[in-house]
């Protein structure tokens, strides 16, 4: 077996989710409470049929573009945590460079809690698990996706027959996730990397104190059509 296949195979338990956490997503009816960024707003929220996400990192940006026939369930999900802004400040916190990038576990326990608290029914794989394509993770049970995403470093078309199916790929700014801080490792207990476990009781606190060079997301917000035109002005005029 190739090394990557054997790293592959070993790293493949730490690509699934554990449910926790005891807090609950405030009702939408519920004005007196002030919202928690990044809270579930309303669960019921359908995505467009295709829209652009443009995530700014400590390591730059780089743009999701997400396709609802590929994942409806997936997609409207990660339309949902991002319209929540769930993404803010949210760490790196697998990365293996021979396999993908690990994303989701928000910084605020309570938060994190209450997406999985939230599991998604599957979806049919109708892409293939290739270099930089966005797909959520997932326990080796059905129907347990809820807030952990990784983007495909490399081709792990191996992943499409273990059911993961495909939300979106990066179209702008691949580099950067090649570029994500890598050295720790896998997760623990596969590497030297973050224990989920701590992840879901302590947050940011347990991973800035003790993995402080794990890259991070700053913002991650939809492409709306008139940032989109005002982009491309800007990069006419500096050609001018």
């Amino acid at each position: 077996m190739s090394r990557f296949g054997v790293i592959a195979l070993a790293t493949m338990a730490a690509l699934i989710t554990s449910c926790g956490g005891e807090s609950a997503p405030r009702t939408a009816g519920d004005s007196a409470a002030p919202r928690i960024v990044g809270m579930p707003i309303d669960s019921a929220t359908t995505a467009p049929n295709v829209f652009r996400v443009r995530f700014e990192t400590s390591k730059g940006p780089f743009v999701v573009e997400s396709h609802r026939d590929w994942a409806p369930r997936g997609v409207d999900r990660f339309y949902q945590l991002v319209q929540s802004q769930y993404f803010d400040n949210v760490r790196f916190f697998r990365v293996v460079s021979s396999f993908m990038a690990q994303f989701g576990m928000h910084g605020d326990p309570k938060v994190n809690a209450a997406w999985e608290k939230m599991p998604l029914q599957d979806d049919s794989v109708r892409e293939s698990n290739r270099r930089g394509y966005l797909t959520f993770a997932m326990r080796s049970d059905p129907n347990t996706r809820t807030n952990q995403l990784f983007i495909n470093i490399v081709n792990n078309r191996n992943l499409d027959e273990m059911g993961f199916a495909p939300i979106g790929r990066v179209v702008e700014g691949l580099a950067v996730i090649d570029s994500l801080y890598a050295d720790y490792g896998d997760a623990y207990p596969n590497g030297n990397g973050p224990d989920q476990t701590r992840i879901r009781a302590e947050g940011n606190a347990y991973l800035e104190r003790d993995y402080p060079k794990l890259d991070f997301i700053r913002t991650a917000r939809l492409v709306t059509d008139s940032a989109t035109a005002t982009d491309t002005r800007d990069s006419s005029a500096k050609k001018r």
